[in-house]
């Protein structure tokens, strides 16, 4: 079995809040982590519809049944039950990891955390494999275009199953099933459409007014679709890096996948080799360096702290890595021979901020120093700690 980099974490923060909550996309190893770490709390699916109807039927009779504290996998499907935890948590102040509680939906299940369990619990949030776990694995020699096409799945390394046969399916049953638990959508045609036109905006800006013209759906349905994939685990937008925090939040941001291999099925691609020809090669590799930095942070507790950079002239960043002492600028290439044009965006980065310490340029080929500037391989990603 793979060892995840969250579990220290997630033994850490049970012994100092009653509950800890284990956000991430379905399939990406929550319950099995929490078995593995707990296996002595009673394990409750609300998969089951059996145990839906019971929790909802009576909640404070389902819950006296746990005093002791449980596992409640997918809870997101019985939200008003976390009112009531919050009375049995309240009725054991001292008492620390009672509750271990995992979701497939982010800000579903937030919304319903924060008017419930504020304070009492702390979430993690577990994303598929990251290179950093597979790399101590027997899947660590694996060809760039064979990670980038098979993503970090633990069932799809567990089970050896192909990617161009896990990944539809997969997307099958989260557009079947999650996709309507969120959002009554009344053409599931369209959403699915609208996913494969959002993989070929990989790594790019987001215009939503060229989204929705292709998708054939209005702009505001496209906002609320966004949402969709935020809240579920499958895409999520970079925001560009200002020190104003106002044109943080107003100005375009980039667009990346929690998985490369959902995108490269996406992209219907289903062979190394499709990979290694395919136009947007460089932005599935970009979004695999920027998932490994963000599962560095997420495994650790801590919320993103990645942005991207660029400015009225031309002058651009692929990765901005804020540092509470330092902004570290990453730039990421697909490259195997190194040119000096690849720092020409950091160069002018460090003129901007003279004292910076560390910079970072990940790409394909041997790694060393230049110009004070760390020339890195990517799978030495690792070592960069953000």
């Amino acid at each position: 079995m793979i060892q995840r980099s969250a579990s220290v974490k997630i033994k850490h923060l049970a012994k100092k809040f009653p509950a800890v909550g284990l956000l991430g996309p379905r399939q990406s190893g929550k319950t099995t982590l929490a078995k593995e770490l707990f296996p002595k709390k009673p394990y409750i699916s609300f998969e089951n519809q059996d145990n839906v109807l019971l929790a909802r039927k009576d909640p404070r009779a389902f819950l006296n049944t746990f005093k002791t504290g449980a596992i409640f996998d997918e809870i997101q499907r019985v939200p008003d039950l976390l009112s009531y935890m919050q009375g049995i948590i309240d009725s054991q102040p001292n008492k620390v990891g009672l509750f271990i509680i995992t979701g497939s939906m982010n800000l579903l299940l937030l919304d319903s955390v924060t008017q419930t369990l504020a304070g009492r619990i702390a979430f993690i949030h577990l994303l598929p494999f990251s290179y950093a776990e597979l790399s101590t694995s027997k899947f660590a020699s694996q060809s760039l275009n064979k990670l980038l096409l098979n993503g970090g799945y633990p069932r799809l390394y567990d089970r050896k199953i192909a990617p161009a046969d896990y990944y539809p399916n997969y997307l099958l049953t989260y557009v079947e099933r999650d996709v309507r638990q969120i959002k009554n959508i009344a053409s599931l045609s369209l959403f699915q459409r609208f996913l494969k036109i959002c993989a070929t905006r990989v790594g790019q800006e987001i215009n939503y007014s060229s989204i929705s013209n292709d998708t054939g759906v209005d702009q505001k349905t496209v906002m609320s679709w966004f949402g969709i994939l935020e809240a579920s685990f499958i895409a999520f937008r970079l925001a560009p890096f200002y020190n104003n925090l106002g044109k943080r939040l107003t100005q375009m941001p980039k667009l990346y996948f929690y998985d490369t291999g959902l995108c490269c099925s996406l992209l219907e691609l289903e062979t190394e080799s499709h990979v290694n020809t395919h136009p947007l090669r460089g932005h599935l590799f970009e979004n695999l360096m920027i998932l490994e930095l963000m599962k560095q942070r997420f495994n650790n507790g801590q919320r993103s702290n990645l942005f991207y950079w660029r400015d009225r002239t031309g002058n651009e960043i692929d990765i901005l890595i804020d540092q509470s002492s330092q902004i570290i600028p990453v730039e990421i290439k697909t490259a195997t021979t190194f040119n000096t044009d690849y720092l020409r965006g950091i160069k002018y980065w460090k003129k901007l901020h003279p004292k910076l310490k560390n910079a970072y340029l990940i790409y394909t080929g041997k790694s060393y120093t230049i110009d004070n500037t760390n020339i890195l391989n990517w799978k030495e990603i690792i070592s960069i700690k953000n």
